[in-house]
């Protein structure tokens, strides 16, 4: 097979773990609402053993596994040593964030309010990371780009704002109805953009595996300490419940092994614009799995913000394609950089 034919048999073979991951992450929400439906039936002392943040703590636990399988070799002690004191810092603001706070929202947002506004309104991640890449690391972006992010943003308001159904806009029912889940999910978008600023400016030189490990690690304790003092000593006592575990057994090789080796190997083989048009389909495959998951039909504000976000992501990725269509070292090689680009594009992927 001659080097072009390999290389093209390999970025497609990227591809197709890229929409296997985007399929599994898109689901991630719905799946995670069920399994707490399904443990709401079925009380342990009291308590449901499937809570969300039972489901968060495992699933983290899962991943964190699959990370040091994937990056164990850069876990030497002499990369560490070159992690200087204020990367260390930087660091552990930025896993704080993206890895406790933001996912513990989210999973706080899921347990109140429709699944559907959970995924819309995160899109908000996207526009808030791009606006700060502009504002403070001064990156140039596509116009295109900028146009994109505006259009998804009032997407994001539409789905907010608007009444859920033709009877409440004409009643006038309902109308800027922000709920406390829609403002958990907001902060939590927030939060990751943040998270994502941050690693882009100061932790660049990091690398990739150690990254993830420690970020994975770090976020999965402060989550759990915090859920003690907020919830009680008595909050995750049903972790190791066997009820639990005969789903997580699912749930984790599922939507953490399977969904994260896949999101890696995609990664480490397509580009820049494939990728992140991929995960541009993240919110469609979520709003699906909603309804044929949960049975939740989209309303008048979901259908009609859904809709803008939708146009806004084709904008946002015209604008990158042309982007990166100039850079001709833009190869499969995984990246720090290359992540979190995408990442910022996918948004939360539900663990």
């Amino acid at each position: 097979m001659s080097r072009s034919r390999f290389s093209f048999a390999f970025s497609l073979s990227g591809q197709v773990y890229l929409w296997l991951a985007i399929f599994i992450f898109g689901a991630a929400n719905s799946v995670t609402r069920k399994l707490t439906e399904i443990g709401a039936q079925r009380f342990v002392n009291g308590h449901n053993p499937i809570s969300f943040c039972n489901v968060l703590f495992v699933g983290n636990v899962c991943a964190l596994i699959v990370l040091i399988i994937v990056y164990g070799r850069q876990l030497k002690l002499s990369r560490f040593r070159q992690i200087t004191r204020i990367q260390w810092f930087y660091l552990t603001i930025a896993s704080i964030m993206g890895g406790a706070l933001a996912p513990g929202l989210i999973f706080e947002a899921l347990a109140i309010t429709n699944v559907n506004n959970v995924v819309l309104i995160g899109r908000l991640e996207p526009p808030l990371t791009l606006a700060l890449s502009v504002w403070i690391l001064r990156e140039r972006v596509h116009p295109w780009e900028i146009i994109g992010a505006v259009i998804a943003f009032v997407g994001v308001c539409l789905t907010i704002f608007l009444p859920a159904n033709f009877q409440d806009m004409a009643k006038m029912q309902d109308l800027f109805s922000f709920g406390t889940g829609e403002i958990l999910t907001a902060i939590a978008s927030i939060a990751l953009a943040v998270a994502t600023i941050i690693s882009k400016l100061k932790l660049s030189k990091i690398p990739l595996g150690i990254f993830n490990i420690y970020r994975t690690s770090l976020g999965t304790l402060i989550f759990f300490f915090i859920a003690l003092l907020l919830y009680g000593e008595n909050h995750f006592m049903e972790a190791f419940s066997p009820f639990l575990w005969q789903w997580m057994l699912i749930y984790g090789p599922v939507i953490v092994v399977v969904g994260q080796s896949s999101w890696i190997a995609g990664l480490r083989a397509t580009t820049v614009s494939q990728a992140s048009l991929i995960g541009s389909f993240t919110p469609v495959v979520a709003v699906i799995a909603s309804y044929l998951i949960l049975r939740e039909a989209p309303t008048l504000a979901q259908y009609t913000g859904g809709f803008v976000i939708f146009i806004g992501i084709i904008f946002s990725q015209l604008g990158i394609m042309r982007k990166t269509s100039r850079l001709s070292s833009d190869t499969g090689a995984s990246s720090l950089d290359k992540l979190r680009e995408i990442e910022s594009e996918v948004g939360f992927k539900g663990i």
